[in-house]
């Protein structure tokens, strides 16, 4: 173990490697879910039985076998091995593929999505990818995977409308099947393999900490957040391509000419945004903004469903203040967990985000069925504002960075000594000791940071 993640450090090619091989499978994983998105809608139209609520049930279900599952999916793979967990994970995400591509019924694609959520090897893929890596290096591959979801996102929205076209919703599950096949791969042939299996707080979550977390009324918020936007993204797009097809007159296999450049430019448009948060200390603003803007694009959503334009503006405002809070909420979750706690934190907050992706499945088809395709947007917006109000209370984080230390302690008593000692140090706002690992976790601010009594104290 490295003694410090303050240090910069070139990374190993074992550590390439290992970014590049577990973003892979995370990213393959991720575009097989979210290709179903925009597509789902429009072709289980001829189904027998189907209704909306099945067709929300058939789009979100995957979401709360994820929910279910992911923490214990990251616990057996501390006990049976990281590789041999995420292979049982990619396995059933294979199985589920193949089920939905071979149903012709909607309950058939129905059981198919929550095999493909059972595989939920998240918080597995993360674990290796801490087990690969020097803690100066974590926060590299972290990201490098938090980013391939992202650009996953956005190649499944445009890929999936070309793909359906040319070989329709079974075609995109047999698709799905190959890149759960391709992972497999990946995980055996550019994964390197993990010398020493260890718990580590930072990456995965601690069940002895887990009642700490759930207590923390300022991650309750985040978590609240992060259910709300997935649960309204799913929402939407229950009738977004309906709506698109119907009341636009936008052919089916068009609608990645609107999904590419929204999606593009949305991108682009949040980054300055992004900038205000973190290099001006202005976090809470713009989080709080960036949701009430949320809030009025589903509006839009609702009011101008009937022109093109009204519609393309609405996404773009949508999607750049989505794609804002999805980079925000999870540094946001980094700043505000207790030392040691963030990977417990994380589990939480992806579990509320799936069950969030579940539910939005269930309203959208619900609100349908009973009231009319835009009033979905109407709810999502009046969810949203919800939200919004939830956030206002919360507290403005402090600006805090994590960092690792290694450390010598082998009993409890030892550990408190040398955490007293460290929360001496000018500059460190907490720390938390695992004897197990022997890691130091603190939340610094580097502006304030002593580096020299700190490391007078870990020496």
């Amino acid at each position: 173990m490295a003694e410090s993640s303050g240090q910069t450090s070139i990374m190993s090619e074992q550590e390439k490697r290992a970014s590049l091989g577990l973003a892979g499978i995370f990213s393959m994983r991720m575009l097989g879910l979210f290709m179903i998105l925009p597509v789902m809608a429009l072709y289980t139209e001829h189904l027998d039985g189907i209704t909306p609520v099945l067709l929300g049930l058939s789009i979100s279900i995957y979401g709360l076998t994820q929910a279910l599952l992911q923490i214990p999916f990251g616990l057996m793979s501390d006990r049976f091995g990281r590789k041999k967990i995420i292979t049982i994970g990619l396995l059933l995400f294979l199985i589920g593929s193949v089920v939905a591509a071979m149903s012709t019924t909607i309950y058939g694609i129905i059981m198919g999505r929550a095999l493909q959520g059972s595989g939920a090897v998240a918080a597995a893929i993360m674990a290796l990818a801490a087990d690969l890596t020097l803690e100066q290096n974590r926060t590299k591959i972290m990201a490098t995977i938090g980013i391939s979801i992202g650009v996953s996102f956005g190649v499944a929205m445009v890929l999936g409308p070309v793909l359906a076209s040319f070989i329709g919703l079974q075609g995109i599950f047999w698709f799905t099947a190959l890149l759960a096949a391709a992972g497999i791969f990946l995980l055996y042939n550019v994964v390197p393999e993990a010398k020493n299996i260890a718990v580590h707080r930072d990456a995965e979550p601690i069940p002895a900490l887990m009642g700490k977390v759930l207590k923390d009324t300022q991650l309750l918020r985040l978590d609240f957040g992060i259910f709300c936007l997935h649960l309204v993204m799913t929402a939407m797009f229950v009738v977004l391509p309906l709506l698109m097809r119907g009341k636009l007159g936008l052919a089916a296999e068009n609608h990645w000419m609107v999904y590419l450049p929204v999606l593009g430019l949305s991108v682009v448009a949040m980054v300055p945004f992004i900038i205000i948060a973190e290099k001006k200390r202005k976090m809470k603003l713009v989080f709080v903004s960036a949701i009430a803007t949320l809030s009025l694009a589903s509006l839009g959503l609702y009011l101008f469903s009937g022109s093109l334009w009204g519609m393309v503006a609405s996404l773009f405002v949508f999607f750049t203040a989505f794609n804002l809070l999805e980079a925000s909420l999870p540094s946001l979750i980094s700043k505000i967990a207790f030392a040691g706690g963030k990977g417990t934190a994380m589990g939480v907050y992806s579990s509320a985000q799936f069950f969030g992706a579940f539910c939005g499945g269930l309203i959208g088809g619900l609100v349908w069925s009973q009231y009319g395709l835009l009033d979905v947007f109407l709810v999502c917006a009046v969810i949203l504002f919800v939200w919004f109000l939830v956030a206002l209370s919360m507290k403005s984080p402090r600006h805090m960075s994590s960092l690792l230390k290694n450390v010598d302690v082998e009993t409890d008593e030892q550990a408190k000594q040398i955490t007293d000692k460290l929360l001496a140090v000018k500059g460190v706002l907490d720390v938390g000791i695992s004897v197990d690992d022997s890691t130091a976790y603190l939340k610094v601010d580097n502006e304030l940071l002593d580096e020299a009594a700190l490391d007078a104290i870990i020496s």
